[in-house]
């Protein structure tokens, strides 16, 4: 699939020429220009003309154009006017290509045959401009609110310079269906929208304007509608319109690089899909969590090493080159960089056991990951990082082998293994902006091969909170990406952005107690929900008695039980938890998050007041 790739205007924040040197900055071919956007331009089209083709970019559309069928006699004749002057001015821009959406207007009549008939001399007006007319029916469209609808309507009309449009989001949110597309003929295909949304229960108009996502983002089968505009034989862009309110006030550069990683993501989930092609390098396998590094400065770095060492860790190593300790527990490893400013702990990066961590990169590069570059000594390991949306380090690298990253760290003699049982990374959880969310879930989707699961929002005591995991079929890495849906105001938690390093282990009482005969922080929980516990899922008497006296957190499903205990906070935002997972529990016990939030601000208030 070479298709030119485009975006909507629309999609970015900013002025016009703003969003045009983001569109080409991010190596789109092609923009659709949105009327909005034009007429609030100071720019004639004329410049703006000139100012696309010296970015490389061809205007594919000029939208939108509407309510203009099916009207009576004045009211046809004020759209023919409009029609003119708008064909006048995409000669002035270059495009040859008007969006016309089917009418909502209440002056339009239930009545294919005259739609028909006014689409045809709108077509007919607009060949004689060297102009097409792609229609296209609004998934709330007064009378034609269907594709097929739109596409009889179009061949009753039976003009040269008149099209279909074809936009996912207008058909899939109206239905999961797409079969007979590929029906169209190719030639009469003018143009093709793509967004892709969440399945979301509410106004199709209010969904459409807000709620609009880059593919692969949201829940719509954008492959298999793809699949179906291919086969007609279309040729023409690809193009992204996403009316999307966060979009449309961040900064249009990242936006437009994150719309083009969803198009790349789109092309590759299409070709192995349906045609068995790898466009990309193929994600290698990915064994698990090889490390996690916490930044720790001069304030926190006590207090780090402490709870690890409480938790059963022990330091392994020290890096050769670097400020950088080892702490290991079985093959749990904590990689702690000195380097931090005072007073903050926090997740710097994850590492990630690829099969092919050459290629791993190669893959982040194509998909516009930004590599960071990473001093090197001699005879070191060549790990290679690249930058996630909300800035943490992603290393993808061997731990075994004649290359393995540990060589770059002295040992200090220290074993590894302890009396408290941690075998690995569980789950790593990080906090995430409400602005990146989705271009989050899009960058470890895409760029490290895992997939989203276990969606959910929960009401926590600062506001509602939510939370998606990514993570490979077999569960050895998992990520868990959660930030509020809206924070307003100066009045908050006090724990910026929590961030934590999920431990697992086989028996959640026995660590626990190991950990807390070793000085760990373990996070109280109250008497109030061990109660509630008891007549939501009567756990045994003695089971219950033992977590309620160790701060252990319960959960279970069709699939198994989840017990999970806290500490503290350490340093400014960062905990730890371990994990127990029995069965085929695949959840993150999401339900006791907010018991979890409301303990850490006590514990966070407790120590204000002992502050001197």
């Amino acid at each position: 699939m070479s298709l030119p790739l485009g975006i909507a205007t629309v999609c970015l924040s900013g002025t016009l020429e703003d969003k045009l040197a983001a569109a080409a900055a991010a190596g789109f071919s092609g923009v659709e220009i949105f009327e909005n956007d034009l007429v609030a331009a100071a720019s004639t089209p004329e410049e703006i003309a000139a100012r696309c083709a010296d970015l490389g970019l061809s205007i594919d559309l000029y939208q939108p154009f509407r309510d203009f069928e099916a009207v009576p006699p004045a009211e046809l004749a004020r759209n023919l006017r409009r029609a003119e002057r708008k064909f006048d001015l995409m000669r002035r821009l270059g495009a040859d290509t008007v969006l016309v959406c089917s009418s909502v207007s209440p002056h339009a009549r239930a009545d294919d045959d005259l739609a028909a008939e006014q689409l045809h001399a709108l077509a007919a007006r607009a060949a004689d401009h060297g102009i097409r007319v792609a229609y296209e029916a609004l998934a709330w469209g007064r009378f034609v609110n269907t594709w097929q609808h739109s596409w009889r309507i179009v061949q009753a009309a039976d003009h040269r310079a008149l099209g279909l449009c074809l936009d996912s989001f207008h058909i899939l949110s109206r239905t999961q269906d797409v079969s007979g597309i590929a029906d169209v003929p190719g030639d009469r295909l003018f143009f093709v929208q793509l967004a892709d949304a969440p399945r979301l229960d509410m106004d199709v108009l209010q969904w459409s304007r807000h709620h609009r996502l880059f593919p692969g983002q949201g829940a719509f089968d954008l492959p298999g509608f793809l699949d179906q505009v291919l086969r007609t034989g279309y040729a023409g862009p690809l193009s992204l319109e996403v009316f999307n309110d966060v979009f449309r006030q961040a900064n249009p550069h990242r936006t437009a690089v994150d719309a083009m990683r969803s198009l790349l993501d789109l092309r590759e989930r299409h070709g192995r899909r349906f045609r068995g092609v790898d466009l990309l390098p193929r994600a290698p396998h990915l064994a698990g969590h090889a490390f996690t590094e916490l930044s720790a400065g001069p304030d926190t770095l006590d207090p780090v090493t402490r709870t690890l060492a409480a938790l059963g860790f022990t330091r392994t190593g020290r890096h050769r080159s670097k400020p950088v300790q080892l702490w290991q527990q079985g093959t749990a490893r904590v990689v702690v960089n000195e380097t931090s400013s005072a007073g903050v702990a926090e997740i710097g990066a994850i590492a990630v056991e690829s099969a092919d961590p050459a290629r791993s990169r190669t893959r982040a590069e194509a998909l516009l990951a930004p590599v960071l570059p990473r001093a090197r000594g001699v005879a070191e390991a060549d790990l290679a990082a690249v930058a996630a949306p909300d800035g943490t380090q992603v290393f993808f690298c061997r731990t075994g082998g004649d290359d393995t990253w540990l060589a770059d760290f002295a040992p200090t003699g220290e074993d590894a293994g302890s009396d408290v049982g941690l075998t690995h990374i569980d789950h790593v959880t990080l906090a995430q902006p409400f602005d990146a969310f989705d271009e989050a879930t899009l960058f470890y989707r895409s760029v490290l091969g895992l997939e989203p699961r276990d969606d959910s929002e929960y009401v926590a005591p600062y506001g509602v909170m939510r939370s998606r995991s990514v993570g490979d079929p077999d569960g050895h890495t998992r990520i868990t990406l959660t930030g509020t849906l809206l924070r307003r105001g100066d009045w908050a938690p006090g724990v910026p952005d929590p961030q934590h390093v999920a431990f697992a282990t086989g028996d959640i009482v026995a660590s626990a107690r190991a950990m807390r005969a070793r000085g760990a922080p373990l996070l109280p929980i109250p008497d109030n929900y061990y109660d509630d516990l008891d007549a939501r899922l009567a756990p045994p008497p003695e089971l219950l008695a033992t977590m309620r006296e160790h701060g252990i957190l319960y959960d279970r499903d069709d699939g198994g039980e989840f017990f999970h205990v806290y500490t503290e906070l350490v340093g400014s935002r960062v905990f730890f938890e371990v994990v127990q997972r029995v069965g085929g529990y695949r959840g993150y016990g999401a339900v006791s998050a907010p018991v979890r939030m409301a303990a850490h601000r006590r514990h966070r208030l407790a120590q204000e007041k002992r502050s001197p």
